[in-house]
């Protein structure tokens, strides 16, 4: 697999990363051990999770198929803090809070460092200038390596990283993790364009549109999918109206013409989109992974590129584009 840079720094990742949000609840240790197998053998290193994704349970498998695997060394780390799960104040990014959290997610993921530790989300209610101090500690004590954020918008992501290049010594960002897909483009009208301002890296999540590019939602409601799921239907819903239709006849299309899937063409765009590090893969099982790697094969012809962009492009506008934008 082809590797590339985290952002502006030294570290180099493969450019399909695996997510590991359904580990331990949809995906069972037997099957989360075939795919972290699959994902390894394919070449990848970038494992990305998080600290409420299944109460905790998803960190500590991964820690324990990576200390099984033998596989550390080859392998970068990525989790996240912020989120709160129960409780009346989702986010949290006080100090007291995220180095609690990072010492429970250090001892869950069997390992002295976190490679990339990312704030999951904008806290509003603490202030900025507690939360980068909170990540510079992190940093010098030795048990971070690279920071990042999740789910910012430009002005945060933008605030956030010139607040860390103006202190001597601050632990740079370099990365952003954000949905992105040819269902959800909304990031190009401005976190795009501001990532690569500040030298940040993009790591789209549910780069499949919730699963709906895979085509399987095109002529009926899988039994087992979330879209039949009555907790999760409202999550899949949002993407089956008549204008994520199209995008997905289009797809579909170019998928017949090039001989792939509908999986592998949506990947491919996503994987070669300005300031994209690594799609991150949120397979729930083996066989979903598998098909998903396969666009690492993949290059998409220019005419198929310009098409997608025509029938998926985002609505821009003033004041990100058009005459004030001029060059």
């Amino acid at each position: 697999m082809e590797l590339r840079p985290l952002g502006r720094s030294g570290l180099w990742v493969g450019r399909l990363a695996l997510g590991t949000m359904t580990w331990g609840r949809g995906t069972d240790e037997y099957e989360a051990r075939d795919i972290l197998a699959a994902f390894i053998d394919a070449g990848g290193t970038l494992i990305d999770t998080a600290d409420v994704y299944c109460d905790g349970v998803s960190e500590t498998l991964l820690g324990e198929l990576v200390d099984e695997f033998e596989i550390r060394d080859k392998v970068v780390l990525a989790t996240k803090a912020v989120s709160v799960s129960g409780q009346e104040r989702r986010f949290n990014a006080s100090r007291v809070h995220l180095l609690s959290s990072l010492e429970t997610s250090l001892r869950r993921l069997r390992t002295d460092t976190i490679d990339l530790w990312q704030m999951h989300a904008w806290d509003p209610w603490t202030p900025l200038d507690e939360t980068l101090a909170a990540i510079d500690s992190a940093v010098s004590s030795g048990k971070v390596r690279y920071v990042g954020v999740s789910n910012y918008s430009a002005w945060q992501m933008t605030r956030a990283a010139t607040l860390q290049e103006a202190t001597a010594g601050s632990a740079r960002l370099v990365t952003t993790q954000v949905e992105y897909s040819l269902l959800e483009r909304g990031i190009e009208r401005e976190v795009v364009p501001a990532a690569q301002a500040v030298g940040m890296g993009i790591l789209p999540w549910s780069p499949l549109g919730r699963g709906v590019l895979t085509g399987k939602y095109r002529h009926s409601m899988p039994i087992d999918s979330r879209g039949a799921n009555a907790e999760t239907a409202s999550w899949v819903q949002v993407y089956l109206d008549e204008r994520c239709r199209r995008i997905i006849d289009a797809v579909a299309t170019a998928a017949e013409g090039l001989g792939a899937s509908p999986t592998e063409v949506s990947l491919a765009w996503l994987r070669d989109r300005p300031g994209v590090v690594a799609p991150i893969l949120g397979a729930r099982t083996a066989n979903q992974l598998v098909a998903a790697l396969a666009s690492d094969e993949l290059e998409l012809p220019e005419e198929i590129l310009l098409a997608l962009d025509d029938v998926a492009g985002p609505e821009l506008g003033y004041p990100e584009a058009g005459w004030a934008q001029r060059r």
